[in-house]
């Protein structure tokens, strides 16, 4: 006879799209800021495998796409962080 075993318990997913970023702790924001890094990881990669043969010109390409990689990774790490700042509304003193 087969025992069932329960690995994680059920999960009300009723409210769509909200509920599944509540899940896995991420707002819509923070979804968007990560996949904006994705395109730029992306753009970063094809910039480094597009380097040409001349030394000069590929030491100055391929450091502009490693700081390319630089940023997205930066955003990917902290963006959600850096963005919640700019969203968020200024509190004024009352006086």
């Amino acid at each position: 006879m087969r025992k069932l075993t329960h690995v994680a318990a059920p999960v009300d997913m009723s409210g769509g799209f909200s509920d599944f970023f509540k899940t896995i702790g991420m707002t819509g924001g923070g979804l968007v800021t990560k996949g904006i890094a994705a395109v730029i990881a992306i753009i970063a990669v094809r910039m480094l495998l597009q380097l040409s043969s001349d030394p000069k010109s590929a030491l100055r390409k391929g450091s502009m796409a490693v700081g390319t990689l630089f940023v997205a990774v930066v955003l990917a790490m902290y963006g959600d962080t850096l963005f919640s700042t700019v969203t968020a509304p200024a509190q004024t003193p009352k006086g």
